[in-house]
């Protein structure tokens, strides 16, 4: 038994305190993974964090009484979502001035009569809010709104894969999506990612899109990532692919220049919006 003036827990105590440290980093990427997918299940996350399903409904719990989902009957989906996808927004739209400059130089590296690949996402739709004065480009994109951006103005062609929609990204995914841009061949992909570092490479909340992205990177020459430098040195849920993938990456002044070395000394062109 420990002493009542004793600082280190008892043994069963360090287990519970160990489990609490545990479940803070796992609970916030659940909710990652929501605000990605929409909503998730019981079953699938026991899977994918490897621990009971028991644990997973108490995260869940614990979600809904901070005010960030809503559990249903085998899992718990996002509240808001669908007011969200009436008024057409996403659900990142933090750091929007960031974005903004980074969307503002990414749109400066494409020329008219360019084919380029838009992933979803808040930084790529400020890439394509940038590009409306752009003549002749064919650009295609799994993000709905993107499409709304820019498919009505002259002399832009706007193409989309089919799939399964995606409410918090506006996008559209699954099998369907990735054989469509088997067949695809654009110069330029603007990349967005939850996260980017030296050694973890690029990271995302979930597993439904690593394929999709994968397929978007063989489609086209030259991959630009496009990101705001909250997400460097930041891990996600699953990893998509080391920095070779990438041909460019840019981000915002925010960046430190010991990460902008190492990021130059894996061979990676980098843009720094100001």
């Amino acid at each position: 038994m420990a002493s009542s003036t004793g600082s280190a827990p008892a043994p069963s105590d360090r287990g519970e305190a160990l489990s609490g440290l545990l479940s803070e980093p796992r609970r916030r990427k659940i909710l990652e993974w929501i605000q990605e997918e929409g909503s998730a299940r019981v079953r699938e996350l026991s899977r994918a964090f490897e621990v009971s399903e028991a644990t997973i409904r108490q995260d869940l719990e614990r979600l809904e009484n901070e005010g960030h989902v809503t559990r249903e009957h085998g899992g718990a989906y996002l509240r808001d979502t669908a007011a969200q996808v009436g008024a057409l927004k996403l659900q990142h739209t933090e750091n929007m001035e960031k974005k903004r400059r980074i969307g503002a130089l990414a749109a400066a590296q494409v020329t008219d009569g360019e084919t380029l690949i838009l992933d979803a996402g808040s930084t790529t739709t400020e890439v394509a809010l940038r590009l409306t004065d752009r003549r002749d480009l064919t650009v295609i994109t799994n993000a709905l709104n993107i499409a709304l951006i820019l498919g009505g103005l002259p002399g832009m062609a706007v193409h989309m894969p089919g799939g399964q929609f995606k409410a918090p990204t506006l996008s559209l995914s699954g099998d369907r999506s990735v054989e469509y841009f088997k067949n695809i061949f654009a110069g330029k992909l603007f990349l967005a990612t939850a996260g980017v570092a030296v050694d973890t490479g690029l990271t995302y909340p979930s597993f439904a899109d690593l394929q999709l992205k994968e397929a978007m990177i063989r489609a086209a020459s030259h991959v630009y990532l496009v990101a705001d430098s909250t997400k460097i040195n930041r891990s996600s849920f699953t990893r998509l692919g080391a920095l070779e993938v990438i041909n460019s990456f840019i981000t915002d002044d925010g960046i430190s220049d010991a990460d902008a070395q190492a990021f130059e000394r894996r061979g990676i062109r980098l843009l720094i919006a100001e």
